[in-house]
């Protein structure tokens, strides 16, 4: 018989199913799956970085997606926002510690698109002229 209690001895992280449809893990793994949130974490690995040069640095990311992907990895206690009185207002992005144990699988996934996308292209070549 399957129960879909949790056992009282498990360990609190434990008590989300990312395989049960209405566990909020599924929100978290949405966004992590979102390209441009895996390369604004993988930006701020190692630096303070301000918006403009976020948006410099990530080519292709509008000004709005930008801004929508630092608010949603905001409330997820993920990078901090930190804004200090100028003018005009300079805004710069960082990781907080939650989002520093990212890194290491956000660094390995971008960076392991780097090194194979070369047998990803010839595979996908090979893949269409077979059903093409």
């Amino acid at each position: 018989m399957v129960t879909s209690e949790k056992p009282a001895s498990r360990p609190q992280s434990l008590c989300f199913n990312v395989y049960a449809k209405d566990c909020p893990t599924r929100m978290v793994l949405d966004r992590l799956g979102d390209k441009w949130a895996l390369l604004v974490l993988d930006r701020l690995q190692n630096d303070v970085v301000r918006f403009n040069a976020l948006k410099r640095d990530i080519h292709g990311i509008s000004q709005k997606v930008l801004s929508q992907v630092l608010k949603n990895l905001e409330r997820d206690g993920l990078i901090l926002r930190t804004a200090y009185p100028t003018v005009p207002v300079t805004v710069e992005y960082s990781l907080k510690p939650l989002g520093t144990t990212l890194i290491e699988a956000v660094s390995s996934l971008t960076h392991w698109a780097e090194t194979h996308m070369s047998e990803i292209q010839a595979a996908q070549h090979l893949y269409d002229a077979s059903k093409g």
